[in-house]
Order: structure tokens, then C-alpha cells, then sequence
């Protein structure tokens, strides 16, 4: 049980890569995690980390360590999960990575909603400006937007959606509607800059045509929601997601743009590593956040 204990113990440390992190989760001193990690270091007869003022880096054991360990609570984790699956619900700990935007506005009721069903699950959602990566970080499930790119993830789609191009009606009133995508270059975009993407490049296609666009304007922002509250204060035209702008359009407050040109696929996915595919915990969190996905945003967005 101590081999148990420890290894649960060096994969909250290695997930945190800082003492105080690991110490406040588990809710004791950082002294008493160095300690502990000490011991194991000792038991072991190797050195796991290497300490510096700020963070702690894996020596190539650590990593040995960790990714066998994983394993094997994961493993164990299953194997509790196949012996009270008479109980009829999930049981354990899920930690969760989205966006702010989408993360604040649906992921986070979610949550909520599915503790409340399974309230022997725990739930831990981080979000973050920029997506974290799974492996490094120690998440079990991360929320993404678009194409998968790393085909040793797994990925299941939630919800299909799309990006629109739009503008409120005052500031279409004022400049006039484009008629093609070289035309925006004419008009004052608002431009967000999100993550390492091209600052106020807009990628259009339209059956096997292509045209990229560079955008410009007086506004720009790293935040969805600022940029999104600039465009119905008619500040210039924007590219946002259907699931968030979809009421906007219904009320008439924005107006859908160049309605004929496709921008990059914006489907919802559910990201999660190889090794926890068979995760019961995992795959109900998955299915009951498609569910509920679907039923807060409709079946389907595109």
C-alpha cells in the first residue's frame, strides 16, 4: 500500500512540477511532500527529480517511473471501477482542461450538472488561455477546437460547429456588406490573437478555391468575449464560433457574412490519451458531455 501511496504521490508532483502545487492539492505542507519524495527517492535508491529554485524537472528515471506508474493506476483505477460497476454509477477523480470562453460558458455547467447525477465522481477543470498538453501536464480529458493534429491522441467529436464571419447591423449600415473575402481588407476587423496562429489572417475556401485574407483594424484582443462585445457595439467585422454567437444572430444583433465561404473546421472534441481510452470513469464524462453539449447548442451547429 505504500508502493500505492507513493506513486499516486510522485505522479501529483510530477503533474505539478512544484512542491507548494502538489502540497496545497493534497492539502498538507511542502515540506512534508519533500519529504515524502525524499523517502521514495531513498527506497528506490535513485534520484527521480532535480530540484531548482522554481519548478522540478524529471531525471530520465522519474520519467521511467511515471509513465509505468501511470499505468498501473490507471489500471487500478479500472479495476475498482469493473468491481463496483454493480453500483450503477462512476466513482473517482477526472481532472479537465478547457478554454476560458467555452470552458466558463458550457464545459463548467456540465461539470455541474454531472456531479450532481454522479456524485461519487470528482471533477477538476483547469482552464487556460492556451490548450495544455495531456501527457505533460497529468490531464485526463482536454476540450479542443478543430483539426486533432497529433494522431497518438484520441479524440471523439461532441458537437459539430463552424466559424462565421459577421458584423452588427449598425456598422453594416455605415461600410456596407463584402461581397467576397479580398473585400474585408477594405473594412475594419477586429482581430483575435489566440494562440500561435497568423495575427489577422483569415484562411476562406469555397469548394476546391482557397484564399487567405489579411485582415486589419483598430481593435484587436487575446479574449473571445472583448472581441465579441467590440462586434455588437459595431465596432468592425469578426470571426467567431457558431456556439457562441449563435443567439446573437437569432436576435438579429449580428448578421452572418460571406455565408458561401467555409472558414477552418471549429468541431468540438474530446481529447484524451491512448492509455486511458477504456477509462469507465472517462467515457461517461464523454458521453454525458456530448449529451449535454448537444442539448444546450442543438444536435448539430454547422
Amino acid at each position: 500500500m505504500d508502493a500505492f501511496s507513493d506513486l499516486n504521490l510522485f505522479a501529483l508532483v510530477a503533474r505539478n512540477r512544484n512542491l507548494a502545487a502538489a502540497a496545497r492539492e493534497l492539502g498538507v505542507t511542502p515540506p512534508a511532500v519533500s519529504k515524502r519524495l525524499a523517502q521514495l527517492e531513498q527506497r528506490l535508491g535513485v534520484r527521480l527529480v532535480n530540484r531548482t529554485t522554481r519548478r522540478l524537472a524529471l531525471t530520465p528515471e522519474g520519467e521511467l517511473y511515471l509513465a509505468n506508474g501511470s499505468r498501473i493506476l490507471d489500471e487500478l483505477s479500472e479495476l475498482e471501477q469493473l468491481v463496483t460497476r454493480s453500483r450503477g454509477e462512476p466513482a473517482g477523480l477526472l481532472r479537465v482542461n478547457a478554454s476560458f470562453g467555452f470552458g466558463r460558458a458550457h464545459v463548467a455547467p456540465a461539470v455541474s450538472a454531472y456531479v450532481e447525477r454522479f456524485p461519487s465522481m470528482k471533477i477538476q477543470l483547469q482552464l487556460t488561455e492556451r490548450p495544455l498538453s495531456l501527457q505533460e501536464e497529468g490531464f485526463d480529458l482536454g476540450i479542443r477546437f478543430g483539426e486533432v493534429p497529433d494522431a497518438r491522441i484520441n479524440a471523439r467529436l461532441l458537437l459539430k460547429n463552424r466559424r462565421i464571419v459577421c458584423a452588427s447591423p449598425a456598422y453594416l449600415k455605415r461600410h456596407g456588406k463584402p461581397s467576397a473575402p479580398h473585400d474585408l481588407t477594405r473594412h475594419a476587423c477586429i482581430v483575435l490573437r489566440e494562440n500561435d496562429s497568423a495575427y489577422g489572417t483569415w484562411h476562406f475556401s469555397r469548394g476546391k478555391r482557397a484564399e487567405t485574407v489579411k485582415v486589419d483594424g483598430a481593435l484587436s484582443s487575446n479574449d473571445g468575449s472583448t472581441v465579441l462585445r467590440w462586434a455588437l457595439d459595431g465596432r468592425g467585422i469578426v470571426v467567431r464560433s457558431q456556439w457562441e454567437i449563435g443567439e446573437h444572430i437569432a436576435r438579429g444583433e449580428l448578421v452572418p457574412l460571406l455565408a458561401e465561404w467555409a472558414l477552418p473546421n471549429a468541431d468540438i472534441h474530446a481529447i484524451y490519451l491512448e492509455r486511458n481510452k477504456l477509462s469507465a470513469k472517462l467515457r461517461s464524462f464523454v458521453e454525458f458531455l456530448g449529451e449535454y453539449l448537444r442539448d444546450a447548442l442543438g444536435e448539430d451547429t454547422a
